[in-house]
C-alpha cells in the first residue's frame, strides 16, 4: 500500500483556501501513485473552529466544501477531517473515493482538558469503520481515540485492522513529539498493527501544531517521519498484511477478545483494488527530532509567521530597549518575516544608559531591520507637569516608572495604527507570571511572542540563535548585561524579584506542576523565594487576563491552559 500523509497548515474558517490546499496535496498524492491520502483532523475547517461550530451556516458550508473535495477522488481514496451534522454534530473522518463520500467515521473520545473543549461542540460516535484498500484492512481513528489504551483501537484490531490510521490536530509543547511517538509505538505493539499518524501543522492563535506525522510498523519501528513545523507530503510504501504472521504466533489477542465486551459491528468499505505502483518502492524519509532549544525556536518562528500571515498583517513593530527580551523578539521576528518587514523602535529616557541605547541600534543593524529612535523625555516632562498638582506632596514611586512604560506603549501603538504594523510585545513568562510588567505599557500589543518563555530560556535561546547564525546576531553585551527595566536610576530586576534562576524553578513548579505553597516549601526551595513568588503570581492574574495572545510552548500556558479566578482568596 502506498500511503500519502498530507501534513498541511489550514486556516480556521477559510473553507475555500483549505479546500484548495487539500486538493493541491491530493493531486500531488495522485501523481505519486498513492492508494490512500490522509489529511488532518478537521482539515476542511481548520482546528479548533471553536464557536464557529455553533453556526448552522458554517457547518453547512463545511459539508458543501467536503462534497467538492470528494468529487476529485477518482483513482485515490482520501480520509478528510470535517465536522458533520447527522442529527448531532460530529468530529468526523469522511472516506472519499470514486468521486463521492463512501463512509463516515465519527470520533469517539472527545477531549475536554487543557486546550481542548470538544464536549462543548460534538457528540461522540460509537461506530467502527474498516476500509479494504488493495486487500489490506485499514481502521480509522481520530486524535484522542488513539490516546486511549483500549477501544476503539483494540476493537478495530480484533475486527481485522492491520493498519490503524489516526487523523490528528495534536498541539505542540516542548517534548510533546517524543511523548506522542512513544504512545503510538505502544499502540502499534499492543494491537499488532501498523500505525499511520497524520498531524496538522501551523499556528492558530496561541496554539502551535508541530506536524511530525509518522508511519510505524507493528513492532513500533519508525518507517517514516515528516519534519516538524513545516508542511509536507509524506509518501511511504508499507505492507500491513505482514502483521498476519505475528498475530498467528501471538495468542494474547485471543485472550483479549474473550475478556472484552462484544464490540459494535465494523462497517467494511472496499475502496481500492490492489495495484502496482510507479517508480519502485517508496521507503519514506525519517526526519530526526530537533533538540529542545531548536524546537522552541521553530515553534516561535512558526507561531509569529502564521499569526501575522493568517490575520492579514504584513509588517511588525518591536520596541527595542537594548535588553535581552526585546532583542530575542526582534531576532525571531526577522527570521519569521524577513528583516525588511520588522521595525525596531528605541525610546530612551533619562535612565537609559549609553550601553543599552547603543545596543538597541547595533541589534537592528545586525538583523538588517529598520531602526528609529524616539526619545521620551519631553513626553515624560509633559505628563509630570500635568500631574504635578495632583501629585503634590507625594514622593516619586512606581507610578512614575509605569508612566514611562505607558508612554512607550502609546508611541508603539501610534506607529501600529498609522502604518498597519502589528505590535509584538516583548515580555517573557517570568515577568508575566509575577506581574513585573506594566498594563497598557510594555504589555501593549497584538501578539506576545515570549509569553510562554521563562527568562532563563530567553538567555538560552539568545545564545542558540547566535550559535546557529555563526555570529553575534544578538550582541553579546546584551546577553551579558544584568536585566534592568531602566525606569529609575541604577535599577536592576533583582531589586524587585528573586534571581531568575531561582524564580523560574519555583514558577515552573507552581504554575506548570500545580505544586502547593506547602509542598514547595518542603521541596528544598528557598521559603522566602517561594512566598514572594506565589504571592506575586496570584496577585497578577488580572494583568494576565488583559495580555495579548502568545505562542504556547508548555503544557500549562497562561490563558487556554491555566484558568485561575481573578477574585480569589485561596493562598495555598
Amino acid at each position: 500500500m502506498r500511503l500519502a500523509l498530507a501534513q498541511i497548515d489550514p486556516v480556521v474558517g477559510d473553507l475555500d483556501g483549505n479546500r484548495e490546499l487539500i486538493l493541491g496535496r491530493l493531486a500531488e498524492a495522485k501523481r505519486a501513485g498513492a492508494d490512500l491520502a490522509v489529511f488532518p483532523e478537521l482539515a476542511v475547517t481548520g482546528y479548533p473552529p471553536e464557536d464557529l461550530l455553533l453556526r448552522p451556516g458554517f457547518v453547512r458550508a463545511a459539508r458543501a466544501s467536503l462534497e467538492r473535495i470528494a468529487r476529485e477522488t477518482d483513482g485515490i481514496t482520501a480520509l478528510v477531517g470535517v465536522p458533520l451534522f447527522d442529527g448531532d454534530l460530529r468530529n468526523a473522518c469522511a472516506v472519499c473515493s470514486g468521486g463521492a463520500v463512501q463512509a463516515v467515521y465519527r470520533k469517539r473520545f472527545l477531549p475536554n482538558y487543557g486546550v481542548f473543549d470538544e464536549d462543548r461542540y460534538f457528540a461522540p460516535g460509537r461506530d467502527l469503520v474498516l476500509l479494504d484498500v488493495g486487500g489490506a484492512r485499514v481502521g480509522i481513528t481520530i486524535c484522542e481515540d488513539m490516546w486511549q489504551p483500549g477501544p476503539p483501537a483494540t476493537e478495530l484490531a480484533l475486527a481485522g485492522a492491520e493498519l490503524l490510521v489516526n487523523l490528528s490536530a495534536s498541539p505542540f509543547h516542548v517534548g510533546r513529539e517524543r511523548e506522542r511517538e512513544e504512545m503510538f509505538r505502544t499502540r502499534a505493539r499492543d494491537n499488532i498493527c501498523f500505525v499511520a499518524f497524520c498531524n496538522t501543522v501551523g499556528g492558530q492563535d496561541e496554539l502551535i501544531f508541530d506536524g511530525h506525522s509518522l508511519v510505524l510498523d507493528d513492532e513500533g519501528e519508525v518507517l517514516a517521519r515528516a519534519p516538524g513545523f513545516e508542511e509536507c507530503l509524506l509518501v511511504v510504501d508499507c505492507d500491513p498484511t505482514a502483521v498476519i504472521g505475528r498475530r498467528l504466533r501471538d495468542v494474547r489477542r485471543r485472550a483479549l477478545a474473550r475478556e472484552l465486551p462484544e464490540p459494535p459491528a465494523a462497517a467494511i468499505v472496499t475502496v481500492a483494488p490492489a495495484r502496482e505502483h510507479p517508480g519502485g518502492t517508496r521507503a519514506g524519509q525519517v526526519v530526526p527530532f530537533p533538540d529542545e532549544l531548536e524546537q522552541m525556536r521553530r515553534a516561535l518562528v512558526l507561531g509569529l509567521r502564521d499569526y501575522v500571515r493568517k490575520n492579514g498583517f504584513s509588517e511588525v513593530v518591536v520596541g527595542v530597549s537594548g535588553g535581552i527580551d526585546s532583542a530575542l523578539t526582534a531576532a525571531i521576528a526577522a527570521e519569521a518575516l524577513g528583516p525588511d518587514r520588522v521595525h525596531c523602535v528605541s525610546m530612551p529616557s533619562r535612565y537609559s544608559s549609553e550601553g543599552t541605547r547603543g545596543d538597541a541600534r547595533r541589534l537592528a543593524e545586525s538583523l538588517g531591520c529598520d531602526f528609529r529612535e524616539i526619545p521620551i523625555e519631553p513626553m515624560v516632562d509633559a505628563f509630570s507637569d500635568a500631574l504635578a498638582a495632583s501629585f503634590a506632596g507625594r514622593e516619586p514611586d512606581l507610578t512614575e516608572e509605569n508612566l514611562q512604560a505607558r508612554i512607550r506603549g502609546t508611541l508603539l501603538m501610534a506607529l501600529s495604527n498609522k502604518f498597519g504594523w502589528l505590535l509584538v510585545a516583548t515580555g517573557n513568562k517570568s515577568e508575566v507570571s509575577v506581574g513585573y510588567a506594566t498594563l497598557y505599557g510594555d504589555m501593549a500589543g497584538g501578539f506576545a511572542l515570549l509569553k510562554d518563555v521563562f527568562k532563563t530560556d530567553v538567555f538560552r535561546l539568545s545564545r542558540h540563535l547566535n550559535e546557529q547564525a555563526g555570529r553575534e546576531l544578538i550582541p553579546q553585551s546584551i546577553i551579558e548585561r544584568a536585566p534592568s527595566a531602566e525606569l529609575r536610576a541604577n535599577q536592576r530586576d533583582e531589586d524587585s524579584l528573586p534571581p531568575y534562576a531561582d524564580l523560574d524553578r519555583v514558577l515552573e513548579a507552581y504554575v506548570e506542576e500545580d505544586r502547593s505553597l506547602e509542598e514547595l516549601s518542603s521541596d528544598g526551595f528557598d521559603p522566602e523565594v517561594v512566598r514572594r513568588a506565589v504571592a506575586l503570581v496570584d496577585r497578577a492574574e488580572y494583568k494576565r487576563r488583559q495580555a495579548p495572545p502568545g505562542v504556547r510552548l508548555r503544557p500549562k500556558a497562561f490563558g487556554r491552559d491555566r484558568r485561575t479566578p481573578i477574585t480569589n482568596r485561596w493562598r495555598g
